[in-house]
């Protein structure tokens, strides 16, 4: 890892990332795009050291609150996050000043910090966004081999629901011919739906792949599944959006499964929750996501 002070960090729609880069070795992370200009390896995490500073500033400017979101395009509790205590100190600003918090993870260390989405979630509001792409540990620990099998996820989200945290799960990519069958999906909505999540954030079985990420998730295919990558090229070549050809069928599973049980299945709708500021002891319209200072 190296360091290096950002010159800004929250965006126009009140995100942040803390960090650049990510050890989890997911072979299908999309943050590897070329696009994306990464001027260092990948894994070499670029620790934004002045980010708990900028935060504060940025609080303290803000007329109005709002959810402040983390984790878009890079994981905030990296491994090196145990020591650096970053993604912690940031949440306790914003429980200081009294904004809410939303993190996207697959890391069992979010666990650590439960205290402070508790105390956030009561003063204003806290939002666990949690991935799971893959219910067999053994094929987690395959395509996502860095960070805590899925089965343990599934844990972080029952640790939450008993604190009234509430979460979303992004239950994407599904990898045609690992991830896209009725099993997996079944397995991970029931994950799901026990432990009461909000909404389940799915674009449809399939990923994307673009120059940078598609080269490295062939070459890990290669490595762990021999010939699936001759496969993909064959009937993909260097699309954009690889469709699963089960999708059809397991979109209808989806969306069916979650409206019966009352759980967001819109991606669209999830965003807005995720960014609805509460009405209890605000003031503030339920959608302020967007304040600025």
């Amino acid at each position: 890892m190296h360091y290096t002070d950002a010159k800004s960090l929250l965006s126009r729609h009140n995100g942040m990332n803390l960090f650049r880069g990510c050890t989890h070795g997911c072979i299908y992370c999309d943050s590897r795009s070329l696009c994306y200009q990464f001027t260092h390896p990948f894994e070499d995490v670029e620790i934004k050291q002045n980010a708990p500073e900028l935060l504060e500033d940025a609080l303290r400017r803000r007329r109005k609150r709002c959810v402040i979101s983390t984790g878009s395009m890079s994981d905030p509790y990296q491994p090196c996050e145990k020591e650096l205590l970053m993604t912690r100190r940031c949440l306790e600003l914003l429980e200081r000043y009294g904004f809410g918090a939303s993190v996207i993870t697959k890391s069992d260390l979010v666990l650590r910090d439960l205290d402070l989405f508790d105390s956030i979630n009561q003063k204003a509001k806290a939002v666990l966004q949690m991935t799971l792409t893959v219910a067999d540990d053994d094929l987690s620990r395959s395509i996502e081999p860095n960070v805590c099998p899925s089965s343990r996820r599934y844990e972080v989200l029952k640790a939450f629901q008993e604190r009234g945290i509430p979460a979303v799960v992004w239950l994407t990519p599904m990898l045609p011919f690992l991830t896209d069958t009725e099993e997996n999906l079944r397995r991970i909505l029931d994950w799901c739906f026990d432990a009461g999540v909000k909404g389940i954030i799915c674009f449809g079985a399939g990923l994307t792949l673009r120059e940078g990420n598609r080269e490295y998730f062939f070459e890990a295919l290669d490595r762990r599944f021999p010939g699936l990558s001759e496969e993909y090229r064959r009937r993909w070549g260097n699309a954009y959006e690889v469709d699963s050809p089960n999708n059809e069928a397991l979109m209808r599973i989806f969306h069916r499964e979650c409206e019966k049980r009352g759980v967001l299945h819109d991606p669209e709708a999830c965003f807005r929750y995720i960014a609805a500021w509460p009405e209890k002891g605000s003031q503030l319209s339920l959608f302020d996501n967007d304040a600025s200072g």
